[in-house]
């Protein structure tokens, strides 16, 4: 039995009828395909007392969904051209409370109120890398965040080890991320030039890197990945400002092999990296 009973909702019209259209520059591309809208629900695993964050809500066509499956919805967005559409589609939804402003600027725990809450939202891509930093590193933190990103970005933070990015290692020192869902991009008012992915990161309790070692973490990854194309012996040594002697023997007593690249290290490689680099 499908949960959901929500009418489609033709974000053309709406624009048209508030006298709006897409800002591209604000990375505006509205889902309106009623399955993609259940997928991404779903994925997030909503129970009936949950608190749901969601960001950039636009013309609240996923609201809707958040809004029949939690006790109370927080629908952060920035463009105060869309509050009135927003609020318009939100009238029989009770249970939602929106919140004009950038979420990058504001305080999670000045708008979340329950430390066991989830955040559920189809984000811009121009901004993904800083959305996802914010989310992890707040206060309280998320207990699963599920995005409708893009696919090429989502498959990068899945990575494995071997071929792991900056990004991936940000976010999985945090939490475990799978991809629930493709969704096309015709599914989108306007569509985008690419398709789109269902991206769950399920957070774990404690982060993978010690929480008194992160500031190193992220230290010594941004080193490495400074310069991609070098071996971690030039790329540490280069961003770290020290000699290329003393990351031989910094790499060599983790036990890594100092002609290696920064993509090839594990999760585990780099924190006994970063146990090593903090005992200097």
């Amino acid at each position: 039995m499908n949960p959901f009973s929500i009418p489609p909702l033709d974000a053309h019209a709406v624009l048209k009828r508030f006298h709006l259209h897409a800002e591209k520059g604000l990375g505006q591309n509205f889902l309106q395909d009623s399955s993609a809208l259940e997928r991404i629900a779903l994925a997030a695993e909503i129970k009936a007392d949950d608190c749901v964050l969601e960001i950039g809500p636009g013309l609240g066509s996923l609201t809707r969904y958040l809004a029949v499956s939690a006790k109370e919805v927080i629908a952060v967005e920035l463009d105060p051209d869309l509050l009135a559409p927003l609020k318009a589609v939100l009238t029989p939804y009770q249970n939602v409370r929106v919140v004009q402003g950038d979420i990058l600027k504001l305080t999670i725990s000045e708008i979340i109120h329950t430390p066991d809450y989830l955040v559920v939202a189809n984000i811009p891509y121009n901004i993904t890398s800083a959305i996802i930093r914010h989310l992890l590193e707040s206060d309280p933190t998320p207990r699963r965040v599920v995005l409708t990103i893009q696919k090429e970005v989502a498959e990068r933070i899945c990575a494995k080890a071997g071929d792991l990015s900056l990004l991936a290692l940000s976010v999985q020192v945090y939490g475990k991320p799978s991809i629930a869902s493709i969704i096309p991009a015709s599914s989108f008012h306007p569509a985008p030039k690419v398709d789109s992915a269902i991206l769950r990161i399920d957070i774990y309790n404690e982060p993978l890197i010690p929480r008194d070692m992160l500031r190193t973490f992220f230290k010594l990854t941004k080193a490495g990945f400074s310069q991609k194309r070098k071996t971690l012996r030039n790329s540490l040594s280069s961003g770290l400002h020290i000699k290329p002697q003393e990351t031989e023997t910094l790499l060599t007593s983790a036990g890594i092999d100092f002609m290696r690249r920064a993509e090839t290290l594990s999760i585990e490689e780099w924190k006994r990296l970063c146990e090593l680099h903090t005992k200097k």
